[in-house]
């Protein structure tokens, strides 16, 4: 089961995996910054972690739409200081959007996310028939 979609853009091909610096992923790495992305599976759940510190819960934007759960950020901070007759004006831009293919066995309706200590965490619940059965017992007959 895999929660990785590649972004290869409108017209896919060979040489844009060749030219794209991130082989993996395939995203421009001039403009956005890529959290770093813990994923496990449990017997119940999916957990889903992005270490993205120094944000607020406000500044994410999560969807989920045909199966892909898309994750993305932007913030600007600008600051202006005049001493004198010298300005200086320095900001600070950062964005990203990371996408992740579902597996059929997630129930979307009940995904949860919460945002602690610089980490985005997303847990997805496993839907009834994807957890693992309890051992039973079968009688042999005589």
């Amino acid at each position: 089961m895999s929660l990785i979609r590649r972004n290869t853009g409108l017209f896919p091909s060979f040489w844009n995996d060749v030219l794209t610096p991130d082989w993996f992923g395939g995203v421009d790495q001039h403009n956005q910054t890529l959290p770093a992305v813990n994923i496990r599976e449990g017997e119940s759940d999916f957990t889903l972690e992005l270490a993205v510190p120094g944000q607020k819960r406000e500044d994410f934007n999560v969807e989920v739409d045909n199966d892909v759960l898309t994750i993305s950020m932007e913030t600007r901070d600008e600051k202006t200081e005049k001493e004198g007759e010298f300005t200086r004006r320095e900001f600070r831009y950062t964005s990203f959007k990371r996408a992740f293919t579902l597996p059929e066995t997630v129930h979307q309706d009940d995904i949860r996310a919460d945002y602690k200590d610089g980490i985005l965490r997303f847990t997805l619940p496993k839907k009834e028939e994807a957890l693992p059965k309890p051992k039973r017992l079968i009688e042999i007959g005589k």
